[in-house]
């Protein structure tokens, strides 16, 4: 087999970065060579590289995004995104599949440093001794995943809920011990809600579905998981909104934080594929071909303009200037940057097909699985045709969805006009 696709030449791939972010790639570097090694293994078998998320665990990446003061490392989303990218450069199922657990902590940890509340400090901490690894699962078969509703029952029983239904996509689950998920009570006061929820996966009710069998992100193992009557006690409901509504809180957390994570992961596996074909050339003696510079040239300018819009992204969330607008101009501003960098991993891979030939279609050779593996990104939340039709929208004034702005969030929220 040709050398390995993580390994960067001369800062080509990655960015410009500072002492703290290229420490924490150069970590990342090292993991990063292992997993490429074992990605088609677990993509032919349709396996879950348990043995990579021990070494993330041991290499203290599971705590990356805790606060120091809580025991982790205190990475914020500009030091979590260059990680992403350089995992995925060995294998972006691994990294998706950490991304379900480095997000939702580093998104606690934010809120964690404005509001110091007990609840969120007890699950940083649960994760820093190892006792938590975490999944977001609220994707459901048939309903677009925009956070505004579910499929999934709750119905109230004292103290607390039960939760039926079905999430698919539940990413990281092979390995998780809990997730947070979505329901709609249907009987709330005020109309029906949508209830943001904690579980753990092995309480009693929670089955996982052996589903998964794909064409590419196989080692994601994101099965589908049932939940049937799912106990979930009040304090374990840590949001809800009326249905149908687009919510700041949703927006802090889950749309400023996620889209730029999967970015970063979708623009890795691509900069994974670019670095192994630029390898592959030279070693092949064709790197004066000027055709072949044009390629390439085009596709480190795909790339270099999605980061562009990720670290704008991370930059207006740190600076929680995306979150002074409108929420639906928020929640636009966040699909954009998932878009972008979706969309221009997939033309990078094909593009680099032509330099490649038929190297690019054989299974003996990594291009092929990365191909197969960034075709995930463009249906992913937000997907592209639910993110330009909300862009279109916004860009046009046109109001989507009632909003719930950051004075009204929370479980006393009421439906707007």
């Amino acid at each position: 087999m040709d050398q390995d696709p993580g390994r960067c030449l001369d800062g080509r791939v990655q960015p410009l970065l500072t002492p703290k972010q290229q420490a924490l790639v150069d970590r990342a570097a090292k993991l990063a060579d292992i997993f490429a090694e074992r990605a088609a293994v677990h993509d032919r078998d349709n396996t879950f590289p348990h043995q990579n998320y021990d070494d993330l665990r041991e290499a203290g990446f599971l705590r990356l995004s805790v606060p120091e003061e809580l025991g982790g490392s205190g990475a914020g989303l500009t030091e979590i995104l260059p990680v992403l990218e350089r995992l995925a450069m060995g294998d972006g199922a691994t990294a998706l599949a950490f991304t379900m657990h480095l997000s939702p902590l580093g998104q606690w940890a934010s809120v964690w440093r404005r509001t110091k509340a007990p609840r969120l400090a007890e699950l940083l901490r649960k994760a820093v001794d190892g006792e938590l690894v975490w999944a977001s699962i609220t994707s459901e078969t048939g309903l677009r995943n925009d956070m505004t509703d579910a499929k999934t029952r709750a119905v109230r029983v004292e103290g607390g809920f039960e939760l039926s239904g079905r999430k698919s996509f539940a990413t990281n689950s092979a390995v998780a011990t809990h997730c947070s998920t979505t329901a709609r009570y249907e009987d709330a006061d005020g109309g029906p809600r949508l209830l943001l929820c904690q579980i753990a996966l092995d309480a009693p009710g929670v089955t996982i579905h052996q589903t998964w069998n794909t064409m590419g992100m196989r080692g994601t193992q994101s099965n589908d998981v049932e939940l049937d009557k799912v106990f979930v006690e009040d304090a374990a409901v840590v949001h809800s909104l009326p249905v149908k509504h687009l919510d700041s809180r949703v927006l802090e957390t889950v749309w400023a934080w996620a889209m730029p994570a999967f970015s970063a992961v979708y623009t890795g596996i691509a900069a994974g594929a670019l670095d192994w074909t630029v390898q592959t050339l030279i070693r092949r003696g064709k790197a004066e071909d000027p055709v072949l510079q044009d390629v390439i040239g085009e596709c480190q300018i795909l790339l270099e303009s999605s980061r562009a819009l990720i670290y704008r992204q991370a930059d207006e969330v740190t600076s929680r200037r995306l979150f002074t607008g409108d929420i639906q101009d928020g929640v636009a501003r966040s699909a954009v940057v998932k878009y972008a960098a979706a969309n221009n991993a997939v033309q990078v891979m094909q593009r680099l097909v032509d330099a490649l030939g038929g190297m690019s279609y054989t299974k003996a050779l990594p291009f092929e699985r990365m191909w197969r593996d960034v075709q995930a990104s463009t249906f992913m939340p937000m997907g592209n045709l639910a993110t330009r039709k909300l862009v279109g929208a916004n860009v046009l004034g046109v109001r989507t969805l009632p909003e719930i702005g950051p004075d009204e969030t929370g479980p006393d929220s009421r439906a707007q006009g």
